[in-house]
């Protein structure tokens, strides 16, 4: 029987149920689990709001202030799905006492405080993750395993965007926030793109960004364009919006390498496009192909269906927390897979580039404290 690990959470909405959720099904599918999660407390302002997400999603208590999740010697593991303005503080007084973290992405509202974050919870010794959860999606860690082959060559271009359309909604919504949110559509959406575009290509070495908002008075970005430059010679484009109309979560990137491309739609997220060129003019000539990525061999497989019957966004929570576990368990290291609080902090940086560019109207560098 695997051992078990006393797991607090901070935060009980949109992440906290993605979270809880996934806790819930590693337990039962990923079988044996690494570790056994048991749901100690969860946290959150809202008494009446918080206690029904306790009975909801599983956990044995809950308590109004975060800082008894500190001072719980039954929990082993942080989990900090909170608004970003409750990223920093509780995730450090976790790992000073001993807890490991995961916190939600942004890291920070900018790269000064994610710095702090990262550097004071690394001291600690304590096993730490940021978590950006699409790299946690089978084909995007089929795609990287087909770039690491060599099989679509030299890297030459990366274009990615993050479209959705509920920009206009009402700025009571903490999103909309700049002392909460630090930054809107880029620290939202933007960072996904950013990070994947870490994991797959490379370091970002420069960025020249355009920032809008668009709802008269708001503080944060509502849209960001950007031309970026990588260190390893690749060019390629970041966009993230919350007003393209139409779009749900159209979380998209291309990859155009020497040899082949590779293309992702996480609104059809079991799909991979791949054209790799052949040995004779008529293979080179097809274009791109659809991989169904269910097979048994493909990433994040055995713990799920025959192949063919896909999986959801739900279960890349799964897959994360599932690594994150067994690191913990067999003291193994978070990178290069999982993102580390390093990795949340390197993202900020090309966010805060991206808006020191958009404010200054040149390109910036990005480089790193």
């Amino acid at each position: 029987m695997s051992d078990s690990i006393g797991v607090g959470m901070l935060g009980y909405a949109f992440m906290g149920k993605a979270h809880s959720n996934g806790y819930k099904t590693l337990a039962y599918m990923t079988w044996p689990p690494p570790l056994v999660p048991e749901l100690v407390a969860i946290a959150g302002r809202d008494e009446e709001a918080v206690a029904e997400a306790a009975r909801r999603y599983g956990f044995a208590e809950h308590v109004t202030d975060w800082h008894a999740l500190i001072s719980d010697d039954r929990i082993q593991l942080f989990d900090n799905s909170g608004p970003n303005n409750l990223h920093a503080e509780p995730t450090i007084a976790a790992a000073e006492a001993g807890k490991h973290v995961i916190c939600e992405k942004p890291l920070g509202r900018d790269a000064a405080e994610s710095y702090e974050t990262w550097q004071r919870v690394d001291a600690t010794g304590v096993k730490h993750m940021c978590a950006f959860n699409y790299r946690f999606v089978p084909a995007v860690r089929l795609a990287r395993q087909i770039i690491e082959a060599g099989e679509i060559g030299e890297i030459k271009h990366f274009r990615g965007a993050y479209l959705q359309e509920w920009g206009a909604t009402d700025d009571a919504v903490w999103r909309f926030d700049k002392a909460a949110a630090g930054s809107g559509a880029l620290g939202d959406l933007g960072a996904h793109v950013i990070d994947l575009a870490r994991y797959l290509v490379g370091e970002i070495r420069s960025v020249a960004a355009e920032a809008a908002t668009f709802q008269a008075g708001r503080e944060v970005d509502d849209a960001i364009e950007s031309v970026v430059a990588f260190e390893n010679g690749a060019v390629g484009t970041i966009e993230a919006t919350r007003f393209a109309t139409g779009r749900k979560n159209a979380f998209r990137w291309e990859i155009n390498g020497s040899k082949g491309s590779i293309a992702f739609d996480l609104e059809r997220l079991n799909e991979l496009q791949l054209h790799v060129a052949g040995s004779t003019p008529a293979e080179s000539g097809q274009g791109f192909r659809t991989v169904l990525v269910s097979e048994a061999d493909h990433p994040f497989w055995e713990h799920w269906w025959p192949h063919g019957h896909i999986i959801g966004w739900e279960h890349t929570f799964v897959h994360e927390l599932h690594h994150l576990l067994t690191a913990i368990r067999d003291d193994g290291h978070v990178a290069p897979h999982g993102a580390t609080l390093e990795d949340g902090y390197r993202a900020a940086e090309v966010c805060d580039a991206m808006l020191r560019s958009a404010e200054g109207g040149g390109r910036e560098s990005v480089t790193y404290r």
